[in-house]
């Protein structure tokens, strides 16, 4: 059990349980801390929402996949991570004002025109992408999300390279 713990299976369950809490720590955010999530932080859980299946699969099942197979999930998961690495250090960048963020919540405007179609939006929260809503120690929650993604390719990377070894 301990070998199963440390070796390559250790390590993409590690990052399976990285990964969970850190949506699961999102969402406390939002639905309980009351921190509504801008159009960058939502984009920015697709790796979760994709990833975090396909890695319980590869982990639940691990022993009955073929190496093949489980050499490609874990490149799959991997790459969804380095994409959830880049979404994070994209919108970290949007906060401090290094790079332009989306129109849609920059707030510039435009996309407000259509908006009265859509009938009374009096309780919708919209959050500016550029907006800072929490931080520890000068990192905000996308700042974090690039680097708990980018733990989680790590792990699985080191899983991929033992995979590979045997």
């Amino acid at each position: 059990m301990l070998n199963a713990m440390t070796g390559d299976r250790g390590l993409a369950i590690a990052g399976f349980v990285l990964g969970l809490a850190a949506i699961l720590g999102a969402l406390a955010f939002q639905f309980i801390g009351g921190l509504y999530p801008c159009e960058l932080c939502l984009t920015q859980r697709l790796p979760y929402y994709i990833g975090l299946p396909l890695l319980a699969v590869l982990v639940v099942f691990w022993t009955r996949l073929p190496k093949p197979v489980r050499l490609a999930l874990t490149l799959v998961v991997a790459g969804l991570f380095v994409w959830g690495t880049g979404l994070g250090i994209y919108h970290t960048g949007v906060e401090w004002g290094i790079f332009e963020g989306p129109t849609s919540c920059s707030g510039t405007g435009d996309a407000m025109l259509s908006l009265d179609m859509l009938g009374d939006l009096s309780d919708s929260q919209v959050v500016a992408c550029n907006a800072v809503q929490w931080e520890l120690l000068g990192i905000s929650l996308a700042g974090f999300n690039a680097l708990i993604s980018a733990a989680i390719v790590a792990l699985l990377g080191q899983s991929f390279k033992r995979q590979l070894g045997q």
